[in-house]
């Protein structure tokens, strides 16, 4: 994902809402979300390079999703892929605590990322760019290509417009309204991340529009207090018109994570 925005408890019904975007080039070869031949109790989008994912549920309430750490003078050649943190978590019987210990250990062989995962119980968030990891607290929260809710613009107003958004759940549909919003920042608020002016510029937007690199898929993921599950995936095509829609709903148990 390029941008996660995460309502954690902070809403009477909803104990987790969540609205991402993920940006990727249209060349990757990508499944859309459904259950996994291999892992039937995992719903997710997946990476058909690299096997694994950027955002999914399972049956049992685990969920995990991974924004990249943008910093290329920092990025490895031949390191692991980064979606198969997430993977990992969703097929894997872990309790949270565990799954820090064996991240924290392992971390170091991956290029710059941030890691959000756990289930209805509790969340944590781990980046192994400098802030390790942090049980989340109910609140609001931002990701995108830096740390949990660095105040890059498009970071900023996601979280206001989910603010906003949480009072018409439960229609998802001001969830994927804040996600299209393909307005970039002015040069004076970009960050520099080593990118060229041009990409900063571009990657400013939580909607990102491109010829060959764009927001592949909006995905909207609405726990209700009942253990219930709505998961949502839009995808957009290479002229960021909307492409297939896919709707699920799951029950799901959330066994402690401790």
């Amino acid at each position: 994902m390029c941008l996660i925005l995460l309502a954690w408890q902070a809403h009477p019904d909803y104990p987790l809402v969540v609205a991402a975007n993920r940006d990727e080039f249209f060349s990757r070869r990508t499944a859309a979300a459904d259950f996994w031949d291999d892992a039937p109790f995992v719903l997710a989008g997946r990476d058909l390079e690299a096997g694994g994912t950027w955002l999914g549920v399972t049956r049992t309430g685990r969920f995990a999703a991974l924004t990249n750490f943008r910093d290329p003078a920092r990025n490895r050649a031949g390191a692991p892929s980064r979606g198969e943190l997430v993977s990992r978590f969703l097929t894997g019987m872990q309790a949270g605590t565990a799954y820090l210990e064996e991240i924290e250990s392992s971390s170091s062989r991956y290029n710059g990322f941030n890691l959000i995962f756990g289930n209805l119980d509790g969340l944590w968030c781990f980046s192994n760019c400098g802030e390790g990891e942090r049980r989340l607290v109910p609140g609001i929260y931002g990701l995108s290509n830096h740390l949990l809710d660095t105040p890059w613009p498009k970071v900023a107003r996601g979280k206001s417009a989910l603010s906003e958004a949480l009072r018409a759940l439960p229609d998802e549909a001001p969830l994927f309204a804040l996600l299209r919003d393909d307005r970039m920042a002015p040069d004076e608020a970009l960050p520099r991340t080593g990118v060229s002016l041009d990409w900063e510029r571009l990657l400013s937007a939580a909607f990102v529009r491109s010829p060959e690199y764009g927001t592949r898929s909006a995905t909207v993921l609405l726990a209700d207090r009942s253990s219930r599950v709505r998961f949502i995936e839009q995808t957009y095509l290479i002229d960021a018109t909307p492409g297939e829609r896919r709707e699920f709903a799951l029950d799901v148990s959330a066994p402690a994570i401790r």
